[in-house]
């Protein structure tokens, strides 16, 4: 069997199409590398942010940081990483409990943040919580917490647990694996 060696424009035309197919894949990948990572970069910085929440024209809160920054991504969020105070207030914009931590991130159309860091909480009645994670869910009206957290009352009564899960106002904890130094007041004991 005899086989005749392709022409010079054959073998030219089969080189070019290669190298054009090869080309594309590469600039489709470079596309693709682009947008992932134009993807990660913020959407919008505000710095100074002070922003007051209110509903059903009652404010409800207003909350301060430095720097918010805002991702547009698939599930948009945004984070607060340079501190975060936030001041509750009550019917009439009386302060009512405070939160501040290192740092925050909001989700899901601001409906659920995540307090880390040196995160401090009073409320109304003057208890401190202190933990590294808060977790504020407001559709559900609840906080947490999965990292160990301290409760200590006006009276200088302490609890401590592993985690926590509370009404959104702090004031019905549930703590698991906790322990306690209560005072009691010795007038009523008998012996």
């Amino acid at each position: 069997m005899f086989t005749r060696p392709l022409s010079g424009k054959v073998w030219l035309s089969a080189m070019l199409a290669v190298m054009l197919f090869s080309a594309c894949e590469n600039d489709i990948n470079k596309i693709k590398a682009i947008a992932a990572a134009d993807a990660t970069k913020p959407i919008q910085r505000t710095t100074d942010l002070d922003v007051i929440f209110s509903d059903s024209a009652q404010v409800k809160f207003r909350l301060t940081s430095p720097l918010y920054i805002e991702y547009k991504v698939e599930k948009p969020y945004g984070i607060l990483p340079n501190g975060v105070k936030i001041i509750f207030l009550d019917k009439d914009a009386k302060e009512a409990g405070n939160i501040v931590a290192d740092s925050a991130s909001m989700h899901d159309d601001n409906k659920f943040i995540e307090f880390h860091k040196n995160v401090v909480a009073k409320n109304s009645e003057g208890t401190v919580y202190k933990s590294d994670e808060l977790i504020w869910d407001q559709k559900k009206k609840t906080y947490s917490s999965n990292k160990p957290v301290e409760m200590t009352k006006i009276g200088g009564d302490v609890m401590r647990g592993t985690s926590f899960v509370s009404d959104d106002k702090l004031q019905h904890p549930i703590f698991q694996n906790s322990t306690a130094i209560i005072h009691v007041n010795g007038d009523g004991l008998t012996q």
